[in-house]
């Protein structure tokens, strides 16, 4: 870890520019989410364009920088909650955005995901092992950037980044962009009334990320997705067979409706062992943060050790209770209940927003430490946040007996879908906030910065959700939801994840629900967590998590990590083969290691800035009545995934090469 204790880090101009980075990308992820259901990391964008910007002032620095990427990074998570709210206008209860209602929302579950994971710090962050692919890539850029540019060594990295960057952005033109190379494959067969499905997609970011993932993590993701395609999709899809379907068609509607509940049910049951775990490392958390108010000589705490206050983080957690009080009370007051039921309701979605959000946090701490934040399915969290607020709402509904009518069972459904609203802003929150500590941990930040920059980070992702949203609700609506006269149905939003949380909702208080499929998640995970604790014996590992997450997440998204993650295991083992007889082999094979690092961090760097970049362009024509494929060249052949899978291949061999390669 780095020492920097002189250096300025929060400074006016950092967080101005950190606060309009926060804004331009906070629009760009709403609309993308909107639209194809995806969202991209901001973090790694804001640090190129933060030392950019900076390098015009004499006294700028790495830690200046940091906290600009730690602020901007609240666009590219606190932007997911974008993922439930739509579902208050699908299941018809929204007609028009409450605007200061959305902001609170987003305001106090952001502001709740940064107080939660404070005492996880010591034990996720500095104590642990976690890779956190995202925030370690950061981190390797700020400091070769940061470095005396005549030093050899410094240059040489700066290479590695710039050359991962500028393939992983030109390949994205080519993908993305012109649509000339296929983003993804698929491969899809009947046998037996059994459809089988397959894709890979091409993403040189997530084959970075997975180089930094490692071996472990790949291959419980290898198993998850195995268990997904090769054994739950053939067996449900010949229960339920429709020849009337294609293979693909058949086995995507199969894992679509089916599959991902049982991914969800494993994540949940190993996000519940994860957080009984981390009990323990979050109490004594707890004790150092009152142990250090006590003390009072301030000097003989390290200064880059050390969080918010207990009496700030207790003044920011009334704060944030009060708000989402406030939000739930206005919220409530639509349903016309008796004033001791509004109350109750009012506070029962506090309640479980809270509760129900310090436990997400956890999770998706881990989660993100794991597989990285871009890979991290914050909609599996949303589905768990779902089902729970729905069970707790329906059962205290059914003690009143008030859900019998048509207009209360709707509210009861939105106010479910309200409650996981608050939820996944403060999974959003957390899963970043870890990856930023992880950063500013390698670089010598001083953490009680980072967690007032990401605050302020939320004020202003907030700010820009809101009339974002809005103006693309007015503009085109969401598919799913009452059309008005005047929308044009078919340019309506998807708002997949939406429309699936929606489902989900009226489904539990409709009691038609496949509960089974839930459950027999959660008995794969407790086999999962079994043979994981049966392998630590012999010092091996796998990560119950990240075996729900292969379930959950379509084959495109994971097949570049394990890739990546399989690619630097057998790196490594050449490596070490190959200076087995070398005087200085620990420095020959860190030095590789290194360079494999920094070009897997340019890999992510380069294809996170193109996806900003293609989302402003794209929200710039939308917004003209252009096309929703500006750059597309349309060239007339569609068979484009053998080409993409050379260049895929041919940038892997690359890579390998750059890393092995004598200096």
């Amino acid at each position: 870890m780095y020492k920097n204790n002189s250096l300025a880090e929060l400074t006016f101009r950092g967080m101005l520019l950190g606060s309009i980075l926060t804004i331009i990308f906070t629009a760009s992820n709403v609309y993308l989410g909107l639209k194809v259901g995806l969202t991209f990391s901001s973090s790694i964008p804001a640090v190129v364009i933060s030392m950019a910007v900076l390098s015009f002032f004499k006294n700028s620095n790495i830690l200046e920088n940091n906290m600009v990427q730690t602020q901007a990074s609240a666009a590219g998570t606190l932007s997911s909650v974008i993922f439930v709210i739509p579902g208050l206008f699908m299941c018809g209860y929204w007609t028009e955005f409450p605007l200061w209602q959305t902001f609170l929302i987003c305001l106090c579950g952001g502001g709740l995901g940064v107080l939660f994971t404070i005492p996880l710090r010591r034990a996720m962050v500095t104590k642990s092992k976690l890779v956190y692919p995202e925030g370690r890539a950061a981190a390797e850029i700020l400091k070769v950037v940061n470095q005396d540019q005549s030093n050899k060594k410094s240059k040489n990295g700066v290479k590695e980044i710039i050359s991962g960057s500028f393939i992983a952005a030109f390949v994205s033109l080519l993908s993305s962009g012109f649509k000339i190379l296929a983003t993804e494959s698929n491969f899809s067969f009947i046998w037996n009334k059994m459809a089988f499905g397959f894709s890979t997609g091409y993403s040189l970011a997530l084959l970075g990320a997975g180089y930094l993932v490692g071996l472990a993590g790949a291959l419980a993701l290898f198993l998850g997705m195995f268990l997904a395609w090769g054994v739950f999709t053939p067996y449900l899809s010949n229960l339920d067979f429709d020849s009337a379907k294609s293979a693909t068609e058949l086995a995507t509607s199969v894992w679509s409706a089916k599959v991902r509940l049982i991914g969800t049910g494993a994540i949940a049951i190993a996000a519940l062992w994860t957080l009984i775990e981390l009990l323990d490392p979050v109490i004594k958390g707890l004790k150092e943060i009152i142990k250090n108010t006590k003390i009072s000589n301030t000097q003989s705490l390290d200064p880059k050790d050390t969080d918010l206050s207990l009496k700030s983080i207790f003044i920011l957690f009334i704060l944030m209770t009060i708000g989402l009080f406030i939000a739930f009370y206005n919220f409530v007051t639509d349903a016309n209940l008796s004033l001791s039921n509004h109350i109750i309701f009012a506070i029962s979605g506090t309640l479980i927003a809270i509760l129900i959000g310090f436990f997400v946090a956890a999770a998706c701490g881990y989660m993100a430490g794991l597989v990285g934040s871009s890979s991290s399915p914050i909609s599996g969290i949303g589905l768990i946040g779902i089902i729970v607020s729905s069970l707790v709402i329906l059962f205290l509904g059914s003690q009143e007996k008030i859900f019998t009518d048509a207009s209360l069972s709707k509210f009861a459904i939105a106010l479910a879908i309200f409650t996981t609203s608050a939820i996944l802003a403060t999974a959003a929150i957390s899963n970043d906030n870890l990856q930023d500590l992880k950063t500013g941990h390698l670089v010598g930040a001083t953490p009680w910065k980072q967690q007032v920059s990401l605050l302020i980070g939320c004020i202003f992702g907030a700010l820009a959700i809101v009339p974002v949203l809005n103006l693309l609700y007015q503009a085109y609506g969401f598919k799913g939801a009452m059309p008005r006269p005047d929308m044009d149905i078919s340019a309506a939003l998807a708002a997949p994840q939406a429309n699936l949380m929606s489902t989900i909702a009226q489904g539990i208080f409709n009691h038609n629900i496949a509960w089974n499929y839930i459950i027999f998640g959660a008995l794969i995970g407790v086999a999962i967590i079994i043979i994981d604790k049966i392998l630590k014996k012999y010092q091996k590992s796998l990560p119950p998590l990240a075996v729900g997450i292969g379930i959950y997440l379509p084959p495109e998204a994971i097949i570049p990590l394990i890739v990546g993650g399989i690619l630097n295991y057998y790196v490594m083992k050449y490596l070490k083969k190959k200076y087995a007889h070398n005087s200085h082999k620990e420095e020959k094979i860190a030095k590789c290691e290194q360079k494999g690092i920094l070009f897997a961090s340019g890999l992510i760097v380069g294809e996170s800035i193109f996806g900003v970049i293609i989302a402003g362009i794209t929200v710039f024509s939308v917004s003209n009545q252009g096309s929703e494929e500006p750059l597309a060249l349309n060239l007339g052949f569609t068979d484009n995934g053998i080409l993409a899978s050379i260049v895929f291949i041919a940038v892997m061999l690359y890579f390998v090469k750059r890393i092995v390669k004598k200096d």
